[in-house]
């Protein structure tokens, strides 16, 4: 496959995966809020705050918006032209890239994408943000879902299939951890909390709702909402499908799928690193992550996460690029020499007549 097309599709599936997350969030605060007393301004911009730190924009957030609102978070999250991560940008990222790989996708997949797409740049959208918020936010993540499920059910399991694995699962295990994190500021910095007031239990049911994984922990630990269940569900879980531990197993299988390496061994700095976070994360405890320090476990996991994306890149993006240059180089200096003996040849021959 060429190196372009594993690119394209790679980032057109990572940037669903961030748009849909972006609007989980946004979402479940929405509706977080009904259950605040308190809102007061202080109030607001501790609540929104949390939410535009967990992107990693609140140097960009606070340029353009000089308080943490309901509105500004909204609009900056969903529609700013302006921060690359908003969920308009990251669709229009999305089909700008699935243009580019037209052929390497079906004609489901690009007809949805391109819906969503234009939705997302027209006047009805804003007004319907406006009039039903959930509605809205619905609609996003049943479009992601659907763009998803047609991937998984037309898209030939080839390399390509493989590369829109790798985006979707380092996009979504980045994005858990980053909703995890919003809750850090509520517990100590280190060791584990003991039981959670009602203020408490709001904030961690709204981050488990932001992952959709409500039901899966009352089926797992019933309506007890604690700190170590919750970071047990999202960061640790071999079968919740959104947990980073899940992420990172169906990373690794993606790449090695790619390279034909069996499990246990590594052929390349991406497999090593995926594979060591992935043993490290199954031998690993809810209790011990709690005890390091929540916050600062999830800056190390992210951290990690970028060097493998970097190490992906590096090994078939980058790789592949400089090989083609090398092979262009190549070709250029074998048609300069053929060129250069057609010349010498011919000025042979009119000296000999």
């Amino acid at each position: 496959m060429l190196s372009r097309v594993a690119n394209s599709l790679y980032w057109m599936s990572r940037y669903l995966e961030r748009a849909e997350n972006t609007a989980r969030l946004v979402d479940v605060n929405l509706q977080h809020l009904l259950d605040i007393r308190a809102l007061d301004d202080q109030a607001l911009t501790v609540h929104w705050m949390p939410i535009v730190q967990s992107s990693g924009d609140e140097t960009l957030f606070t340029a353009l918006h000089p308080r943490a609102t309901g509105e500004a978070v909204t609009e900056f999250l969903v529609f700013q032209g302006t921060n690359d991560n908003s969920v308009l940008n990251a669709v229009s990222h999305a089909r700008e890239n699935a243009r580019m790989v037209r052929d390497q996708i079906t004609v489901e997949l690009w007809e949805e994408l391109n819906r969503l797409y234009l939705f997302l740049r027209s006047q009805r959208a804003r007004q319907h943000l406006r009039s039903s918020p959930a509605e809205f936010f619905q609609e996003i993540k049943n479009a992601s879902l659907l763009l998803q499920g047609l991937a998984d059910a037309t898209v030939v399991r080839d390399e390509g299939w493989h590369f829109i694995h790798l985006g979707r699962y380092i996009e979504r295990a980045d994005k858990t951890s980053r909703i995890l994190d919003v809750a850090h500021g509520h517990f100590a910095a280190k060791g584990v909390p003991g039981p959670a007031s009602p203020g408490i239990i709001l904030s961690l049911s709204a981050i488990l709702r932001s992952c959709s994984g409500w039901d899966a922990y009352q089926y797992l630990h019933g309506a007890d909402v604690q700190l170590t269940n919750v970071t047990e569900l999202l960061l640790l879980s071999e079968s919740f499908p959104r947990s980073v531990r899940f992420c990172i197993e169906q990373l690794n299988t993606a790449l090695r799928r790619i390279s034909g390496v069996a499990a246990g061994r590594f052929s390349n700095e991406a497999e090593k690193l995926s594979g060591r976070l992935l043993a490290e994360l199954q031998f690993n405890t809810a209790v011990e992550i709690l005890e390091a320090g929540l916050h600062d476990y999830i800056d190390l996991l992210q951290a990690r996460l970028n060097t493998i994306g970097v190490a992906l890149f590096d090994t078939y993006i980058l790789h592949a690029f400089q090989e083609d240059e090398a092979y262009s180089l190549r070709q250029q200096e074998e048609q300069q020499q053929q060129k250069q003996a057609a010349r010498a040849a011919e000025i042979q021959r009119s000296g000999n007549v």
